[in-house]
């Protein structure tokens, strides 16, 4: 089948060779029983490619039956894949169909496999290797015929390092993997995206569609996209409403992405204005650049600290005792007791001045704990959106629910 008539058909614009190779790899599994496992970033258009695997397989003739798994609370998850029997739990005053028995001679989509409980993953294990499955409430299997695809923004490898994620399961699902490039990776694609939804938007409400002008064009070419082409759609229909001048500049693009959340996170730029899979790499530097700025000035501050103390004992005539003597090996002569509880009041007395001099919270080393760095991440993004989850979710680049689950484990 030919790949351009294919993106026109499940409107997917851009000439990109990943892109192509996507929908390519898409047109080929379709035909097939295997299962196949979508990859790519939150808002790259991963849901498009279950339709094109399904329009072009023998199912095609019912309904595609489409799920996202992360929007799913966890005590209720089985009972919506694989249904209920009445009675079978508080609140099931009827049996009740779950999506593989609706599915059933059908394709299902599972989007954000990733956050499936550990239980659900066993199930969901043994309907793509056996066909069947059990109703909550029930002890007899069912049998469903079901092709499955499913889709994920995160590394399932490294879950499934971390024991969050199943490795046969994993194997099971990835017969087939189609990567959907993001939006940052397909450039020349951009200003085409642009076009096609200022066009739609004009279209659609009898108005006069955007154009770019050279430098607007570069500038939408250089940004990062962390929301990919959602983020893109979203800022061409806020333009296309407010703005009365229907030739946007640079100038007047960079109002929108300035006031778009992710957008002024650090980015490697390589030449020629590419940005690469360094991106990571680099922002992990300047954060470690950081830490360590942070952990000399406290080695100063500590440096003073000594002096001081070596100048007050000097002039009581005792033998200086270091502070990092006191970490290192607490006194336990007698005789230096009194001595190191000096110290100590010194110490304390000085962080004290410090920190109504500096502002400085705290004198000790800065805590390197990725647990720690992530609970107050999370907790500066809820505060910035007035504890509005699901805002905070798509800033982070998770899920609702499990940002749901970091606030319950470290009591946000």
């Amino acid at each position: 089948m030919d790949i351009e008539a294919v993106k026109q058909q499940f409107g997917i614009i851009g000439h990109d060779e990943a892109l192509n190779n996507a929908v390519h790899i898409a047109v080929q599994v379709a035909p097939t029983d295997l299962s196949v496992l979508i990859t790519g970033e939150s808002g790259a258009g991963k849901e498009n490619f279950s339709k094109i695997i399904h329009a072009n397989s023998a199912y095609r003739h019912k309904q595609l039956v489409a799920v996202n798994c992360g929007a799913i609370p966890e005590g209720t998850i089985d009972s919506e894949l694989f249904g209920h029997k009445k009675g079978s739990f508080t609140g099931a005053i009827e049996s009740r169909k779950g999506y593989f028995e609706t599915a059933n001679g059908s394709t299902i989509f599972l989007d954000e496999i990733a956050e499936l409980p550990l239980a659900t993953q066993a199930k969901l294990l043994r309907v793509l290797e056996n066909g069947e499955f059990i109703c909550v409430g029930d002890s007899l299997p069912q049998k469903t015929h079901v092709r499955v695809v499913a889709a994920t923004n995160v590394n399932l490898q490294d879950k499934v390092a971390e024991g969050k994620f199943r490795a046969d399961l994993y194997w099971r699902l990835c017969n087939v993997q189609i990567r959907v490039p993001a939006l940052r990776e397909r450039k020349n694609d951009i200003p085409l995206l642009f076009m096609k939804f200022a066009d739609d938007f004009a279209e659609k409400n009898h108005a006069t569609p955007l154009t770019l002008d050279d430098g607007a064009v570069e500038l939408l070419k250089s940004y990062r996209w962390p929301g990919n082409v959602r983020e893109l759609k979203s800022i061409t229909q806020q333009m296309s409403i407010l703005e009365t001048e229907r030739r946007i500049s640079a100038e007047t693009l960079s109002k929108y992405l300035e006031n778009n959340g992710l957008s002024n996170l650090p980015v490697f730029v390589g030449k020629g204005g590419e940005t690469s899979d360094k991106n990571e790499h680099f922002e992990r530097e300047l954060i470690f650049h950081f830490l360590g700025d942070m952990k000399k000035e406290v080695a100063e501050l500590k440096s003073m600290v000594n002096g001081l103390v070596a100048e007050r004992q000097a002039e009581k005539g005792h033998k200086t005792i270091a502070i990092s003597e006191i970490d290192a090996q607490p006194a336990i002569d007698v005789e230096y007791q009194e001595q190191n509880q000096a110290v100590v009041q010194l110490e304390h007395e000085n962080s004290v001045q410090h920190e109504l001099q500096h502002g400085a919270k705290e004198t000790s080393e800065p805590s390197f704990s990725i647990e720690d760095s992530e609970k107050d991440l999370i907790k500066k993004c809820l505060e910035k959106y007035n504890y509005n989850r699901k805002l905070a979710a798509l800033e982070l680049g998770i899920s609702e629910r499990t940002l749901y689950r970091r606030i319950k484990d470290y009591g946000l």
